[in-house]
């Protein structure tokens, strides 16, 4: 006989307090389960229950041989589970929220490649840059820009955000090159307005420890990196944006960075779940592919 399978069989005539409401429960004859009873017996050398015509109860070694079974029983189902989820593939439908631009630039590339990795998962990407509830809006993940609040989801830690900032060659041949943050103050500094904050005046750069605050002054104020981009590749002034955007155009010669001596603010950045259930296997495959992209780098 399977040694599990009659510690099961022991535990469900235990907690039935009879062979014969046992057996009924666990679809067997009452002398199949009584067989598994004596084949721990035997095994062990000693009796597990006293049984009589009218009721049953513990041994002493009964008593703590049931409690190790629940235990080892409930330790092989965990393990059974753990290996069902790793083997199993991952499929259905992912709901995940991120900031846009994060989102447009440097998450959908991404989830483009993890398509063609798990062909049986759908995406469904939601791109805004306000605080979304991942329970009541029903988010399997979601990543954040800035410090976390106190939460009850998981979060695991991604690369900060980085900020730059630069200006078109033709603005700054025109209005000339800020060789200190505190040059900012003379520029035209396009300010990005969140939905639920008023703009960015204040500009952030360290430099060997030091920090250096700056109050910026600037005549256009736009909630979209899209078009703040727009602006400064059409000379309109000083954009303070997100290196992955920006990049290329530096690359290309279209934008210049300014104060590149000066380090520009970063932003900490996380990708949440739901704590109250073990992620699926979609869901931590997706997890597992953000973090090795966007992980630290050592």
């Amino acid at each position: 006989m399977d040694r599990l399978h009659s510690m099961a069989v022991f535990i469900k005539v235990v907690d039935c307090g009879s062979l014969a409401t046992a057996s009924e429960q666990l679809n067997m004859s009452s002398q199949m389960a009584g067989k598994h009873v004596a084949f721990l017996e035997n095994r062990l050398g000693t009796r597990l229950l006293n049984r009589t015509t009218r009721k049953q109860s513990l041994t002493e070694i009964g008593t703590l041989f049931y409690e190790r079974c629940k235990i080892v029983l409930a330790e092989a189902e965990a393990a059974e589970s753990i290996a069902y989820e790793l083997s199993a593939t991952p499929r259905g439908r992912l709901r995940i929220n991120a900031p846009v631009t994060f989102g447009a630039y440097s998450l959908a590339p991404l989830i483009t490649r993890y398509l063609r990795e798990y062909p049986q998962v759908h995406v469904d990407l939601t791109l805004n840059d306000r605080f979304v509830d991942l329970i009541d809006e029903g988010y399997e993940a979601v990543i954040r820009l800035g410090a976390l609040k106190d939460s009850s989801l998981i979060a695991r830690s991604l690369a900060p955000y980085r900020l730059i900032a630069c200006a078109s060659p033709q603005y700054l041949s025109a209005r000339g090159l800020p060789l200190v943050p505190e040059d900012l103050t003379t520029h035209e500094c396009l300010g990005f307005t969140y939905w639920s904050n008023p703009p960015e005046r204040g500009w952030h750069f360290t430099k060997d420890g030091q920090l250096h605050a700056v109050q910026v002054n600037g005549r256009l104020q736009v909630n979209d990196a899209t078009a703040l981009l727009s602006a400064a590749l059409n000379d309109g002034g000083i954009i303070l944006g997100a290196e992955v955007v920006l990049k290329n155009y530096l690359a290309s010669g279209q934008l210049v960075q300014v104060l590149a001596g000066y380090e520009a603010p970063s932003r900490q950045m996380h990708i949440l779940f739901a704590a109250h259930r073990r992620p699926t296997p979609k869901l931590r495959s997706f997890i597992d592919f953000v973090v090795a992209e966007f992980g630290h780098q050592n």
